[in-house]
């Protein structure tokens, strides 16, 4: 194994340890509420991305807030020729800077930034909320052309290779999702110019004509900027989504622009930031220039969910669509229940600009009520919303936020520049190369649009991907290899101890133990990319800016296949020699606590299937005994059911050995009742309520799995074996017996006010509790000698 490389320019923060809820000591890592508790994928569990909506929502709640000023001056200070110096006087500059433009006082060509206010005064007139899209945009756009000779000190000059229009949308945008397809309409989006000219030239024939940049940019300001797309624009290349929403009474005027601007203080807007649930509020609060909550009546797609109640409570919707697709309900004239707030509709767009590139560092996307704007940025550690600006009567911090934007380079866009976008063989691909210490240059070339690949459908969280890889120094070195390799990509908390750390030990173990040794991933090479989330929390003055802090890492193993490839004996196989793997590591101070089907792995050697426990980059070490990290411990549809409760929820029961176990248990439950001879059931052959478990807030979810064990007749289905039904039966038989006699000691510990105990386990103890699985007659039957077929 090379040794980890890192690049960037700041160290890992200090770990912060917060106290859970009642409690005087963390005993275990609380649950994010987010997108990170789905499964990291969507093929994973089988779930439809839509099912993961609701966690979007919840990651929407927990946003952070910054003033308006500070985020203007960390765009600012993004878009200077000195990115890394301090430069606290530029926003004043720039907002001076841009006087002249709010003032029309500049032309670029035959375009007057007169008509800046021409199209504002257009926007503000009575109407719907259609009506203003093709005002802002060109308002926008006319500012975007006269800002380009707008010169300040230490600003960079706009860039080429970017060109950045407004362009309407309001049309259906589609993407794939592994097996699912997803439809969304953003209202309008900022894209590079020549992405937003494509379709309107495809449309005439391809003809691309030859037409020089600024007369290609006019020509699209002046006709089709304005209008919706002739086809689809793609994901790829969409730099920001902008969604509106109109709060006037359709019938009145917003405030008019002024007829002269200066530089004055920010003003708050009312509300100063947006709760998710504001639309819904009846005790808006209306600006100076905004009237009485009214919607305006359109016809865009959004995406359907829970409201913010039912998600507060961390619940699914008990009646479940019939069409278990991504394609989303159209808008409606009247307040939907079911619709969902506009910031948690524009975080849906924010999920699929993140899916759309590998490894996106960072998104920016804008909210606009009437004449207020918000600026909303997400990363993997978590979303920010700026306050908002009143962009009309505010004109010089809008002017300012273009003029930022317009100096972007890809990268400042969130583009991850180290992954580079490639055809082959008319597939897209992306190329990472590095210089390695060991190896010299370290190739890869990561084939993303592979039907191996598995993608990260969310918001916050590790986001992992895991795609095949290509690499002729790693083919050099691994000569043996002839499985292939992947790569596994994912956005890791800074304050944890990294996987490949966690697996060195793991692979100490491995030399003394045979239950571990060949069961464990075969990591060929790794690479960290040093350049925290915090650092954009730390400038914008956010709390606790280190808290969940997030780093990229790249590693890549052997390929193995999935276990959910298996059925019967065989399935049974692998998945104790995962549990024998298991209880080594834990016995020997390595606690993995995030069992799931797709941390169980396998793969081919000697005519036999070997059993991999999978990913350790959720795993603790007994010798660092405080938890770590910001991140929830396992994946909660197969989560052990103490865990799940509030208690556990607040961090405050210990995770032992048995809750792993139990996990593991669950996981076989899940893919006998899920998948038939290696494949996923369709999804009417499958018990419904089970996708509940993975769309469910935990305490929810654990109400589910007592429900399932109380009533496991119903999930009964023909296609699972009689042995194995029997099997799944005795385990959680098993399981209920344990609990009983637990809640027997906690019920005569709590009598009489003694203080509860506080379980611990030994060495003894987790023997025992597996030997209660092992003492059963269908385990016996299942363990019988399996006669492995010739591959």
């Amino acid at each position: 194994m090379s040794p980890a490389g890192e690049t960037g320019t700041s160290s890992t923060p200090p770990r912060a340890n917060a106290l859970a809820h009642g409690a005087s000591k963390i005993e275990s890592t609380p649950n994010s509420r987010g997108t990170a508790v789905v499964s990291e994928n969507i093929g994973v569990l089988g779930v439809n991305v839509k099912k993961v909506r609701p966690w979007i929502q919840r990651d929407i709640e927990q946003a952070k807030e910054c003033k308006a000023d500070a985020m203007l001056q960390a765009l600012l200070q993004r878009a200077s020729s000195t990115p890394e110096t301090r430069q606290p006087e530029l926003l004043q500059k720039c907002l001076k800077a841009v006087l002249p433009v709010c003032n029309g006082q500049v032309s670029a060509g035959d375009i007057h930034s007169s008509g800046v206010e021409t199209a504002l005064k257009k926007y503000v007139r009575p109407g719907v909320e259609n009506n203003l899209y093709a005002p802002f945009i060109e308002a926008t756009n006319i500012a975007l052309a006269c800002l380009e000779d707008i010169k300040v000190d230490r600003m960079r000059a706009p860039v080429p290779a970017v060109d950045m229009i407004c362009q309407q949308n309001d049309m259906p945008m589609y993407q794939n999702h592994q097996t699912v397809k997803s439809a969304r309409k953003p209202d309008l989006v900022f894209l590079p110019l020549n992405s937003a000219c494509t379709p309107f030239e495809d449309e005439k024939g391809g003809k691309k004509g030859k037409q020089k940049d600024d007369e290609k940019r006019k020509a699209h300001m002046v006709k089709n900027a304005m209008a919706k797309p002739p086809a689809p624009l793609p994901w790829k290349d969409v730099l920001a989504c902008i969604e509106f929403k109109r709060k006037t009474d359709r019938k009145k005027s917003i405030k008019p622009p002024q007829s002269s601007y200066k530089v004055n203080d920010y003003v708050p807007t009312k509300p100063e930031y947006l709760p998710v649930d504001h639309l819904k509020a009846e005790d808006f609060a209306p600006g100076p220039s905004q009237a009485a909550t009214q919607p305006a009546p359109d016809t865009a797609i959004v995406s359907s969910g829970l409201t913010a109640a039912q998600a507060s409570k961390g619940g699914s919707s008990s009646k479940r669509k019939a069409a278990d697709t991504l394609q989303s309900a159209p808008k409606k004239s009247r307040i939907d229940p079911d619709e969902p707030d506009v910031t948690v509709q524009t975080g849906m767009y924010a999920a699929e600009m993140f899916a759309a590139n590998l490894a996106v560092n960072h998104l920016i996307n804008l909210i606009v009520i009437d004449d207020v704007m918000w600026i909303w940025y997400y990363d993997r550690q978590g979303t920010i919303q700026s306050s908002g600006i009143n962009f009309i009567q505010d004109l010089p911090r809008f002017m300012v936020l273009l003029y930022a934007l317009q100096r972007f380079e890809p990268q400042d866009w969130g583009r991850n520049k180290d992954f580079l976008p490639v055809q082959v063989e008319g597939k897209r691909c992306h190329e990472f190369k590095i210089k390695d210490a060991e190896l010299g240059e370290v190739d890869l070339l990561l084939h993303t649009s592979h039907d191996e690949s598995v993608t990260h459908y969310g918001l916050q969280g590790r986001a992992t991907n895991v795609v095949p890889v290509t690499s002729d120094a790693l083919a050099k070195k691994y000569e043996s290899i002839q499985d292939g390799m992947v790569a596994k990509i994912f956005w890791g908390e800074a304050n944890r101890t990294s996987e490949p750390e966690i697996l060195k030990r793991v692979e100490e173990i491995a030399k003394a133990h045979d239950t571990v040794k060949d069961h464990i991933p075969e990591l060929l090479w790794h690479h960290t990319i040093t350049n925290p989330t915090s650092a954009i929390r730390e400038a914008l003055g956010v709390p606790e800016p280190t808290t969940g802090s997030r780093v990229l890492y790249i590693l890549v193993f052997r390929k193995l296949h999935p276990i959910t490839k298996l059925h019967g004996k065989e399935l049974f196989d692998v998945w104790y020699q995962c549990i024998l793997c298991h209880v080594t590591l834990w016995k020997q101070g390595v606690f993995h606590r995030d069992v799931s089907p797709s941390n169980l792995m396998w793969y081919w050697k000697d005519g036999k299937r070997i059993g991999v426990l999978n990913d350790y980059d959720l795993s603790s070490l007994a010798d660092d005994p405080a938890p770590r990290g910001n991140e929830r411990t396992g994946t909660v549809p197969f989560m052990a059911l103490e865990l799940l409760s509030a208690q556990g929820q607040r961090g405050e029961i210990k995770h032992l050995y048995r809750h792993d176990l139990e996990s593991f248990m669950w996981c076989f439950a899940w893919i006998c009742l899920r998948y038939e001879n290696g494949a996923p059931l369709p999804e009417e052959s499958r018990p419904s309520r089970l996708d509940d478990w993975a769309t469910s807030g935990a305490v929810t979810c654990g109400m589910l799995k007592l429900y399932f064990l109380n009533n496991l007749k119903e999930y009964r289905s023909p296609h699972i074996k009689s042995l194995m039904w029997e099997f799944l039966v005795e385990c959680f038989d098993v399981l209920d017996t344990h609990t009983f006699n637990r809640r027997k000691q906690l019920l005569r510990s709590t009598k009489g006010g003694d203080q509860p105990i506080n379980f611990e386990e030994s060495e003894l103890d987790i023997d025992g509790f597996l030997q209660s699985f092992k003492n059963t007659e269908s385990w016996a039957a299942l363990s019988k000698p399996l006669r492995e077929p010739s591959q």
